[in-house]
Order: structure tokens, then C-alpha cells, then sequence
């Protein structure tokens, strides 16, 4: 769901560069829709994962977490070996694991291998998308490259709202290992496709200091130790002994990657960014907005299949209006932003999406579909639709041209991080429900879950009002989500 910033390429009087064969972005885009597939495609799975591995409660969730999460940790890393390594060599050993990890992934024999994989699928991912973005911004110049990024950018929204239902068909057509089956015939075809069909463009060479392997780690160690934390709660309550001590480790390894990024020769993100506001803050809206999203897909296909019955087919085309109502957003965004500025319309769509999960907090122990499920789907997606494209216009409004590159992987890192907090945060919330007694049913802690997504949907907007600069593009012109 995350889209490239927009930009411009001027090439003066000179002659337009030749034009460049489709088939090289035809190749990539299919990549990159597995991988977006691949964060909703399991949503409508879960239940039935659950059933057949015997997982329950909280841990279920890591099916989800353990893919967005490496991939959101390691994104930059990659796209900093892309650069040095070469994009087309990094993206065919992001592929080759990406899908011999699927490959794993539907032979898995149990929860614990499971996760393994799927973490192994989200460091391909992370290899893997930069690394294909890299390429078509490379191979592609002028008009061509314009059109290439719109293309990304719509395949990208296209792989969430397909997920949904191709997720509950394969599952209910094949059973729910098929949903990463399927991807070991596509990325074998890709891979064999892409070595005749990519260019061999060199890097600059991986040498001592120049990869930040350490500052890779301890983000990945401290983000992995976060969610345990949030995890534990579940079981444990937010103050006990296990819970803190985990959260101050955490804190320990997360503060580690800070330093090691002060010192590194190359570090990950240039410490000069931390200093741009716009950029941090639309980076945490980015981060929340993502969660709510991811969070609530997670949620309604639990509460969809446990609670009413549905079959995964039929949870999928239930989430789908969500996943529709994201891209509506987007365009009244676009229509929204001349008028009220990027700060307002970030605050306008976090607003909504407030109200979404609110209506979704409402529902009875027996909730209808119509009645308390679609409409609080369709307020949350266009909330949270118009929140992604206002807010990647805010975020690049003080973003130099020679840093735009890295602004845009800090946004894509939030997207990606997000969507594994939410639905770590949100899961728990759920699982404390189930375990504290006082006849707590599913539905009623999905309410208290929907409840807390929005009053944290809410302070976001207050923080934006406060914080984001307002920025008023004109008519017509194409913006990013990220």
C-alpha cells in the first residue's frame, strides 16, 4: 500500500532519453505484488491456521507479525545494500528468499516453524522491494518513469485489496497452505525471467563500514523484544515483572541502534533526518494509521469467521469494502488538499478513521454484518485512505531532492512497522480480554480493541494539528502514499 513521492525530471534542451522496454517494470511490479499481497493475504487464513498448527490467542497474530515486522526492520538495510551490492543482484537474492520461504512457509508442520518462515519472507521482502523501486526508477527516465511510478503505486493499493479475497479463496478452495504455495511458481518464473530481462546495473561495492549491519541488528532485536513485550501482556497484565523487564530491554537495544547510528560510517538513516519534523512526525502518523488499518483487518476476519461464522471466502469479500473504501479516501484526498492543506486533511482523516473504529467498538455479542461490521470498515478505510496520501505530502514538504530517496524508506519503514505494532498492540488487547474472566467473549474484546484504535486515532489527529506543516499542492497533481 505504500506508493514512491512523486518527482520531477527535467532534462532541459536536451534530447528525451530513448525509450525503454515495459517488460523489465512488468517483471517487477509482479514482485512487488506478491509481497504486498502477502501482508492481508493471511488475515483471512488466521482462523484456519489457528485450527490446523493449534495456535490460539495472541500468539496467532505472529503469523502476521513476524512478516511485516522484519520487513519494516530490515527495508532500509536493504535498500542501503541495493545501492551498494547492485539492484539487480539484490533483488534476485531477495526474491530467491522471499520465495524459497514461502515454499517453507506452506510446509510448515508447525506454529513455531511458521513463524520462522514467514520471518524469512519478510527479510526477502525487505531485500527485495527496494531493490525493485531502485530499478525502475533507474531503467526509466523522463515521462516513462512518471508512468512506471503510478504503476507501482496502483499495484501496490491493488495487492492490499486483493489479498482480502484471494486470501479466502485459496483457503477455502485449497486449504490455507496454498496462500504461499502459490507464490513458488510465480517467483521461480519471475527470477528466471528477470536474469534475461534486468539490467546488470553495478554498485558501488560492499567494503568495511559501509554496510550498517550492526545498526540493522539491534533495530530488528529491539523491535522483535518490543512486540514480546506487548505479547506478554496477554498473559501477564502491562506492570508485571516479565512485561517491564522486556519493555526495558527493549528500550536498551532500540537506544543501542540510536547510538550506533551516531557512530556508524554509514548509517542507516543520516542522523540529519531526525531533525526534520515534518518528516519524523508524518512518519508516526504514517506508523498509527497503518496499525489501525492492519489491526483492523486482523480483527474483523477474527470476529468475521469466530464469531459469525463465515467462511474464509466470505470474510475475504467482508473485509474487501475496507480495503475499496482506502482507495476512495485517496481520491477525495487529492480533491481535499488544494482546498484544506496537507496538516487538515491529515487531521480530517484521522478523524474519521476515529469514527470508523468507533462504530466497530459498538458491536453486540451477536453483531450483524450490515449493521455494525460494513459501516465502520468503510468510515475506517476512507479515514485511513485519506490520511496516507495527506500525510506523505506533509512528511515531504522540507525533504531536500538528494533526500528524497530516504525520506521515502523512512515513510515505507513507518508503513511497514506499523502495520506489526497494530497488530501485535490490538491482538493483545484482545487476548487480555479472553484471559482476565468477568464471561468476556471474542466480540466483546475485539470492542475494547476497536475502542483503543480509535482514541489513539484521535491523539494522532491532535498531534498532526499541532505539528504538521500545511502544505497546499496544486490541482492535478499526483501524490505518493507510502
Amino acid at each position: 500500500m505504500h506508493h514512491p513521492p512523486a518527482t520531477r525530471h527535467g532534462h532541459g534542451h536536451d534530447a528525451p532519453p530513448p525509450a525503454a522496454s515495459w517488460a523489465p517494470l512488468a517483471l517487477l511490479v509482479v514482485a512487488q505484488f506478491m509481497v504486498v499481497l502477502d501482508i492481508t493475504v493471511v488475515n483471512v487464513a488466521l482462523p484456519s491456521i489457528g485450527d490446523a498448527l493449534h495456535v490460539a490467542g495472541s500468539r496467532l497474530q505472529w503469523v502476521v507479525t513476524a512478516y511485516v515486522l522484519l520487513t519494516g526492520g530490515l527495508m532500509l538495510f536493504g535498500g542501503r545494500l541495493a545501492d551498494l551490492a547492485g539492484r539487480r543482484t539484490v533483488f534476485l537474492a531477495g526474491l530467491g528468499l522471499f520465495t524459497g520461504a514461502s515454499l517453507a512457509s506452506g510446509a510448515a508442520s508447525s506454529a513455531s516453524l511458521l513463524v520462522g518462515a514467514r520471518a524469512l519472507q519478510g527479510a526477502g521482502a525487505a531485500l527485495l522491494l527496494p531493490a525493485a523501486l531502485s530499478l525502475v526508477t533507474t531503467i526509466y527516465a523522463g515521462h516513462q518513469r512518471a508512468k512506471a511510478l503510478a504503476v507501482w503505486g496502483t499495484v501496490g493499493s491493488a495487492g492490499a485489496a486483493a489479498g482480502v479475497v484471494l486470501g479466502g479463496a485459496l483457503t477455502e478452495a485449497l486449504g490455507w497452505r496454498a496462500i504461499f504455495f502459490v507464490n513458488v511458481p510465480i517467483g521461480l518464473a519471475v527470477a528466471a525471467a528477470a536474469m534475461r530481462t534486468l539490467p546488470g546495473l553495478p554498485g558501488a561495492g560492499v567494503r568495511g563500514g559501509r554496510l550498517d549491519v550492526a545498526g540493522a541488528a539491534t533495530l530488528v532485536a529491539g523491535l522483535v523484544t518490543l512486540v514480546l513485550a506487548i505479547e506478554n501482556t496477554a498473559d501477564h497484565g502491562w506492570m508485571s515483572a516479565s512485561t517491564l523487564a522486556m519493555a526495558a530491554l527493549a528500550v536498551s537495544l532500540l537506544g543501542r541502534f540510536a547510538a550506533v547510528e551516531r557512530t556508524a560510517a554509514r548509517p542507516l538513516v543520516d542522523p540529519a533526518t531526525w531533525r526534520n519534523r515534518p518528516l519524523v512526525t508524518g512518519a508516526g502518523v504514517m506508523l498509527v494509521a497503518t496499525g489501525i488499518l492492519v489491526g483492523a483487518l486482523f480483527l474483523g476476519a477474527l470476529v468475521l469467521q469466530r464469531a459469525m461464522g463465515a467462511s474464509p471466502l466470505e470474510a475475504g469479500v467482508g473485509l474487501l469494502p475496507l480495503a475499496v473504501a482506502i482507495l476512495g479516501g485517496v481520491h477525495v484526498a487529492s480533491h481535499l488538499l488544494p482546498r484544506l492543506g496537507s496538516r487538515w486533511t491529515v487531521v480530517a482523516g484521522l478523524l474519521v478513521a476515529a469514527g470508523g473504529a468507533t462504530q466497530l467498538a459498538s458491536a453486540p455479542g451477536d453483531p450483524s454484518y450490515a449493521a455494525h461490521l460494513l459501516p465502520g470498515l468503510v468510515v475506517l478505510g476512507a479515514g485511513v485512505g485519506a490520511t496516507f496520501v495527506a500525510v506523505s505530502v506533509a512528511a515531504m514538504a522540507d525533504v531536500e531532492p538528494e533526500q528524497a530517496g530516504l525520506a521515502s524508506g523512512l515513510m515505507t519503514t513507518a508503513h511497514e512497522l506499523g502495520a506489526a505494532l497494530g497488530v501485535a498492540v490490538l491482538g493483545a488487547i484482545v487476548a487480555a480480554a479472553l484471559n482476565g474472566g468477568g464471561g468476556a467473549d471474542l466480540v466483546d474484546g475485539c470492542d475494547t480493541a476497536f475502542l483503543v484504535a480509535g482514541n489513539v486515532a484521535a491523539a494522532a489527529a491532535l498531534v498532526a494539528a499541532l505539528t504538521l506543516p500545511s502544505v497546499r499542492p496544486q490541482p492535478g497533481v499526483a501524490h505518493g502514499i507510502h
